[in-house]
């Protein structure tokens, strides 16, 4: 079938990138959103809005916006999250929703493991009308938006002191096969099993500057590991810049801004160094993220 055939095509393409997930430039003003353990690490709740304009110039390049809340229960032990997000390629859409549960241990008296599962739902819709096709009389073109709705879960643990963490999580773990509706035949297009390492130190050099290395590590089956290797400096915990490299991807800037330790926001710009960067002019993202409703309790506050 046409349909099947375009199907097929467009999500061979999303596998040969690797990612199946959205991508975050400013990832560690936004650990929840790949590693659900991250909830409950500060004694506040916590909501980030993420907007990312990815290779500017490019005709249906991709478009993402996440939102997730998160924080500790009055259980000082427990936390809980959840997560929404929209990611927007060409015809294709994904939008994705998680809830999530986690549990705090004190192996000592400066170092915290967060343990967390959560479950949650993908669904991926193929807007028909976007698609030029030679029989504009195809039947499974009618019905404008063709849909596969999958669940999934994930695992994951936090480890962390005042000054460093360490953490790894396995989203996607249900492997499920995408099933679209209204098409006939079987899909051969899986969501992969991917997996997400991070971890950063924070030095304090003097008391009004701090320096952040931080890394995230990216892996699926049968694509290249992708590394995000980044470095910020904060001065007097208000404002930073920071510099940063993906892999086979883009060089990075960012900046921004801490209000009151409850406000933050910030910017960041990709300068693309793969085979793309002839046709893009890089890719732009902010954050806003807001703390509320604080939790008294003795967890180990994140360096983050």
């Amino acid at each position: 079938m046409k349909i099947f055939i375009v199907i097929a095509s467009v999500f061979a393409s999303i596998l040969l990138f690797g990612q199946q997930l959205p991508q975050q430039t400013q990832y560690m003003f936004n650990q929840y959103a790949f590693n659900p353990a991250y909830a409950g690490v500060n004694n506040n709740w916590e909501s980030v809005m993420n907007s990312r304009y990815q290779w500017i110039g490019i005709v249906d390049a991709p478009r993402t916006v996440t939102l997730t809340a998160h924080g500790p229960l009055k259980n000082q032990n427990m936390a809980v999250g959840g997560m929404v997000y929209n990611d927007i390629v060409g015809p294709t859409r994904r939008l994705g929703f998680q809830a999530s549960y986690a549990y705090h241990i004190k192996l000592n008296r400066k170092i915290n493991l967060s343990l967390a599962a959560s479950m949650g739902f993908n669904q991926w819709l193929v807007d028909a009308d976007k698609i030029a096709v030679n029989d504009s009389d195809d039947p499974f073109f009618s019905n404008g938006l063709i849909k596969s709705f999958s669940p999934d879960a994930k695992f994951a643990f936090y480890l962390y002191d005042k000054n460093w963490y360490f953490g790894a999580s396995s989203p996607q773990l249900l492997h499920n096969r995408l099933k679209f509706q209204n098409v006939v035949g079987i899909s051969d297009s899986y969501l992969a099993n991917h997996f997400y390492v991070n971890g950063g130190y924070t030095f304090h050099l003097g008391s009004k500057f701090d320096l952040t290395p931080s890394l995230l590590l990216k892996y699926v089956s049968a694509a290249p590991v992708k590394i995000d290797i980044n470095v910020r400096a904060t001065y007097n915990k208000v404002v930073w810049l920071g510099l940063g490299y993906r892999t086979k991807d883009a060089i990075v800037a960012m900046l921004g801004y801490n209000h009151k330790n409850n406000v933050q926001f910030g910017y960041s710009f990709d300068f693309s160094t793969s085979n793309l960067q002839a046709y893009n002019v890089g890719s732009h993202e902010l954050f806003f993220a807001i703390k509320f409703a604080s939790i008294n309790n003795t967890s180990v506050e994140n360096p983050e």
